[in-house]
């Protein structure tokens, strides 16, 4: 057994624990990760770039299906084999050497193998090959292990060897039919990535789809899922699956599915059940508590960073949350003050109000801030200003029979935005307007000197702040 000391160990080596350590390394500390598997982590191999690599083929064919002139020029349907092989490319054939580079490039150190807190500021690493090393921190210790796919009780799942995210996203064939037990973000892309590859596809969710999202969300994504081929059973309860030979049976309160295969798409559970925290008096297989530092509290030397913290299940969250727990790490390391007042240097404020997120679907459903439900229940008092994207002059040249919806969600005594959502195709990128604008507390009559560019989809922006203005005027 040998022993090391670092000023940062990191547990996990995915794009969250990656981040914490390059900003320990840029700020004079060393560090060393830890990573099991590949580092690189689920982003990279299981879940944001091999699922969207999926979804891209099949939204580029039905982008020309929908532009007079180049549907006429589409003969074809998405080469399943070429989608699969494009997959492969970029998760590097599941192997993490550039990975592995880049970490060298960055000054971080690697150990190999399980990473466990085994006392104060102690991180004992076993390999593969069952041998152990003792990792000493003089600073902090990050635990950045994330979170695995949830597994409900329900009667024989378990024993069909169902499909997670992992599988879906790493399949090697494309199966004939596909159950997808749930209604959130993965359940949307996967059954809109497999129905464009060919696969028969069934929705089987206990309430509607996307049900955290503004309500126009989820029933825009059911319809367009329909008119893709795909059966989508809303309010309806799985109640046991079977397997029979190369067959898999899903009953339901609606009536039984047989497919090939069956995912499991209905939330997350913290990956930290043997990550050594009752060793320090946490709960095992629980989300970390922390402070807006990343911080666990009453232990000033470790840190939960991502999904295992339990605050926001999205990579791009995670590297912010990194970030800042970074930074606090070397300002502490180093006895410089912590900037912890609201939106400042070392504490994570836009877990709270500004989590910008996009579903991948067709349409796209891209949001940040609070829905029109959540505002109320905060007890904000709140105007809310719709408009058909479609109608927006950018949209109607982008594609024949834009078909997508807008909200703007404002704060109406202080007129300032609490939050937006956009569903329409290619409506991703629009959400970043908005993040910057709820982050900077813009009022109304700010942003009505922000001129959007003729003709483009981003001029929904100004005829959300009409509908504003005049209902204010109204008002």
């Amino acid at each position: 057994m040998s022993s090391d000391s670092y000023d940062v160990i990191v547990i996990g080596g995915g794009a969250v624990g990656e981040n914490v350590a390059e900003r320990a390394v840029q700020g004079g500390l060393t560090a060393v990760v830890v990573e099991a598997q590949l580092v690189g982590g689920e982003c990279s191999y299981w879940a944001c770039i091999p699922s969207k690599v999926l979804l891209r083929s099949g939204q580029a064919l039905r982008a020309a299906q929908h532009v007079a002139g180049a549907r006429e020029s589409v003969t074809g349907s998405v080469d399943a084999a070429a989608v699969l092989a494009r997959r492969d490319s970029f998760t590097g054939d599941w192997t993490d050497d550039g990975q592995v580079q880049w970490l060298e490039g960055a000054g971080i150190d690697l150990a190999r193998g399980w990473g466990r807190i085994t006392g104060d500021r102690e991180v004992t690493v076993t390999g593969a090959d069952g041998t152990a090393r003792v990792l000493h921190a003089s600073h902090a210790v990050a635990v950045c292990t994330g979170s695995d796919p949830a597994i409900p009780p329900i009667p024989g799942l378990r024993d069909v060897e169902p499909w997670t995210s992992r599988e879906a996203t790493s399949a090697q064939a494309v199966p004939d039919g596909l159950a997808i037990i749930g209604g959130g973000v993965v359940a949307v892309e996967m059954a809109t990535a497999y129905a464009s590859l060919g696969t028969r596809v069934t929705v089987i969710a206990r309430s509607e789809l996307l049900g955290r999202f503004e309500p126009f969300a989820g029933d825009l994504v059911t319809q367009s899922l329909r008119d893709a081929g795909v059966d989508v059973r809303t309010h309806t309860a799985t109640t046991r699956v079977s397997r029979d030979g190369e067959s898999v049976t899903v009953e339901t309160d609606a009536g039984p599915v047989t497919v090939t295969e069956v995912l499991v798409a209905t939330g997350r559970t913290p990956r930290g059940a043997d990550v050594g925290l009752e060793t320090v008096g946490l709960t095992s297989g629980e989300w970390i508590p922390v402070d807006d530092t990343m911080r666990v509290p009453g232990l000033d030397w470790l840190y939960a960073v991502g999904d295992v913290n339990g605050r926001a299940f999205l990579t791009h969250q995670g590297k912010y949350q990194a970030r800042i727990a970074g930074d606090a790490i070397v300002a502490r390391a180093q006895g410089s003050p912590i900037d912890d007042t609201p939106w400042g240097r070392h504490v994570a404020t836009a877990d709270h109000t500004a989590v910008p997120q996009v579903v991948f679907g067709e349409p796209d459903v891209a949001t940040v801030g609070l829905t029109e439900k959540a505002a109320e229940e905060a007890g904000y008092d709140v105007t809310v200003v719709d408009y058909e994207i479609g109608e927006v002059a950018g949209a109607t040249v982008r594609e024949d029979g834009y078909r997508g919806r807008a909200r703007m969600v404002i704060d109406a005594p202080r007129q300032v935005i609490l939050g937006v959502t956009f569903v329409g195709p290619d409506v991703a990128d629009l959400i970043q307007a908005a993040t910057m604008t709820i982050v900077g507390e813009l009022t109304i009559a700010q942003l009505w000197h922000a001129v959007p560019v003729y003709p483009t989809v981003s001029e929904i922006w100004l005829r959300l702040l009409e509908k504003a203005r005049f209902i204010q005027g109204a008002a």
